[in-house]
């Protein structure tokens, strides 16, 4: 199946608002088919999975929006972030296009904590989710190692890094967290940078880092929810992702009973964006064996 790059600028243009909470949010719809919900990670947006939308398009009904503070959504100063209102703006988008039967969530990074507060509310009967694929993030805070930008962001000055935080500072983060082969290119960390800065987003960075405390404080009702093995869950990582690559998935093994583990050599913390053919493969072979047991591991 050809994979075929969306620009940045296209992309945009193809984009609608809603207001979830009095904020303006953009989100993305397309395809028939079973809907599919797109979570993108910390610092980017929805155009993290451009590679994958056509093809996924082909099959289901995929939609994505850029969370509250990300992307070309509202970025408001004066507000307490959290990835329990980012699932609130999920479910209120879902609501907003009126679809009320399961979905199918496939996140990463950031998205995937949103992802994991998801499943917690199906097993509360207050969303119906019927399948969920994460890519690499902090599934588990204990083998979560966090680059020094984002440990300059949580510290007390980190509403001055932020401010500070340009360009240069995004390229330097991404070099280091992409594979050695398939790290961006000027042009993409240009887009990545546009996206970023959209709004003053600079100005709340160190606000949306509250993400990383609120992990630690919800994380058994999370892993738990995981551990209940009644939705079908599998887990497509870069291997060389030094936040949350391999070391991650041992962990994810250790603690996910029938582990449904996929791990990329040589790919880093975006898989979407470095390996888009192998994800997009693993995840079409997750959907159509996902009735098929047993779950295993499998290499790439």
């Amino acid at each position: 199946m050809p994979i075929s790059e969306i620009p940045l600028c296209i992309w945009r243009k193809r984009g609608q608002n809603f207001v979830f909470r009095g904020q303006r949010i953009r989100y993305w719809v397309a395809g028939q088919g079973e809907p599919l919900v797109l979570i993108h990670g910390f610092p980017t947006a929805s155009w993290d999975w451009h590679y994958l939308w056509q093809p996924l398009a082909r099959s289901y009904q995929v939609i994505a929006c850029d969370m509250l503070g990300f992307g070309d959504s509202a970025k408001p100063q004066e507000h307490d972030y959290s990835l329990l209102e980012q699932a609130d703006l999920q479910q209120a988008l879902l609501e907003h296009l009126g679809i009320a039967e399961p979905v199918h969530l496939f996140a990463h990074d950031y998205g995937d904590s949103v992802a994991q507060e998801l499943l917690a509310r199906h097993y509360e009967e207050r969303i119906d989710v019927a399948t969920c694929v994460f890519l690499n993030g902090g599934l588990f805070p204990e083998t979560h190692r966090p680059v020094l930008t984002q440990k300059l962001l949580l510290s007390p000055l980190g509403w001055m890094f932020g401010r500070a935080f340009s360009r240069q500072g995004l390229a330097k983060s991404f070099q280091q967290i992409f594979g050695p082969q398939t790290r961006p290119s000027e042009t993409v960390l240009d887009d990545f940078w546009s996206l970023v800065q959209s709004n003053n987003g600079p100005r709340i960075l160190h606000k949306l880092m509250a993400y990383i405390p609120e992990r630690r404080a919800l994380r058994e009702r999370w892993v738990s929810a995981m551990q209940r093995d009644e939705v079908p869950l599998r887990l497509i990582d870069g291997a060389q992702d030094p936040i949350s690559g391999a070391h991650m998935v041992e962990r994810y093994r250790q603690l996910i009973a029938q582990p449904d583990t996929v791990l990329l050599p040589g790919i880093g913390h975006y898989p979407q964006i470095e390996a888009p053919l192998l994800v997009l493969k693993h995840y079409l072979a997750f959907r159509d064996n996902v009735q098929s047991p047993p779950r295993r591991a499998v290499g790439s």
